[in-house]
């Protein structure tokens, strides 16, 4: 591997992928690091339809659209009472071919995404662990990483922009002591794949369905994959989730019986997964950028699964970061101002997503009531749940 690049990143999800492909294919001597054999599995199978646009940047939407993805055309709330709101049909609101999206098994996708970056130009390496990142003479200048090969070598990179797309383990962060879990959302979930699950039929058949308890304590997403899978999980407050209440093979049966119209869905399915866990993942570093450095995705905040932003902020954080790294590489810039110059816009945007999940959680809230209440707001509710933020 040569030791030194103009820009590495690390991490080799959706965001790091994209933000190496877009850096790559500006001409710029790029390496993406990923600590694990590619592909491999993850949670966060939903996109929000707003992807497509980096997406197409990116080039790959003609493979998504020839592959066996299922198609997502709307969102659809299930009250603890068992009352299904009507489907927010995205193309109802705006009849573009954007307005639609797919729901991925992540390892496919993040492989597809990989793959891509090294079409375009960047090193890509997989099962290469980074150990350290580093500073400049204990400065708070990112100037390389110290990684460790596939064969157990130990090896020193200079680059240029250090991009952290390292995702919950968000490296950059942790070391400096800038991320900061959000107190009043200490949510945790228990997820697995079912097969057989029932789904609405037509247009409805890729819906992402969301399904509150009875007791109001949880909730359930209903996320269909290809190959008859279904990605089901329950989220909740942490202490209400975990304490003294067993394993989580339990706990998930109990609330489970406690949500009845997802129960129906499952009466001819079987798990086809062993139950996986997170706990408390809703956090945001108190800055995007450094000198040298920048953080994408999940590295730099996660918000809440509820609205399935996760996969495009981290394409679209990765997006904006990139062209800012472009911008700074060319202008031999790469101060935190420059690199984190996209942050203050997104996190504006960003906010009005927070806030809908505010409201989601806000005891008495109902979609359903708050569109009849307010009919006039329906075009704005559903650009949300697109992502047109």
């Amino acid at each position: 591997m040569p030791d030194s690049f103009d820009c590495v990143v690390l991490g080799a999800g959706p965001a790091g992928s994209a933000a190496a492909t877009l850096v790559a294919e500006a001409g710029f001597k790029t390496l993406l690091l990923e600590r694990e054999k590619m592909p491999r599995f993850h949670i966060g199978e939903s996109l929000m339809p707003e992807t497509y646009w980096p997406l197409k940047r990116l080039g790959v939407l003609d493979q998504l659209k020839a592959s066996s993805h299922p198609i997502k055309q709307s969102v659809q709330f299930v009250s603890p009472k068992g009352q299904a709101s009507t489907p927010f049909y995205f193309q109802q609101h705006d009849p573009r071919e954007c307005s639609q999206t797919w729901q991925v098994f992540r390892d496919e996708f993040d492989h597809m995404l990989f793959k891509n970056a090294a079409a375009k130009g960047a090193d890509c390496r997989d099962e290469t662990r980074v150990v350290e990142v580093l500073f400049e003479n204990n400065s708070s200048r990112a100037c390389g990483v110290r990684i460790v090969s596939p064969e157990g070598t130990h090896e020193e990179i200079d680059s240029s922009v250090v991009i952290d797309a390292t995702g919950q383990q968000s490296l950059i962060a942790h070391r400096l002591g800038i991320r900061n879990e959000d107190p009043n959302m200490r949510k945790s979930s228990i997820w697995t794949y079912y097969q057989g699950a029932e789904r609405d039929p037509g247009i409805d058949a890729g819906a992402t369905i969301i399904l509150l308890t009875e007791n109001k304590q949880a909730w359930f997403w209903f996320i269909p994959l290809s190959g008859d899978i279904t990605s089901i999980g329950v989220v909740g407050n942490s202490d209400y989730l975990f304490k003294g209440r067993g394993k989580p093979a339990t706990i998930f049966e109990e609330e489970l019986r406690r949500c009845p119209a997802l129960s129906e869905r499952l009466v001819a399915a079987c798990r086809s997964e062993d139950f996986h866990v997170a706990r408390e993942f809703s956090y945001k570093a108190s800055q995007a950028a450094g000198d040298g450095w920048v953080l994408v995705g999940d590295a730099y905040g996660f918000i809440d699964p509820v609205y399935s932003s996760g996969v495009y902020f981290a394409i679209k954080t990765a997006e904006l970061a990139a062209d800012c790294v472009i911008e700074g590489l060319r202008q031999n810039d790469t101060s935190a101002n420059q690199l984190g110059s996209w942050a203050e816009q997104f996190d504006a945007a960003a906010n009005l997503v927070r806030k809908l999940i505010a409201a989601f959680y806000t005891d008495g809230f109902s979609f359903g009531k708050f569109i009849k209440a307010h009919p006039e707001h329906l075009g704005n509710l559903t650009d949300l749940l697109i992502g047109r933020i």
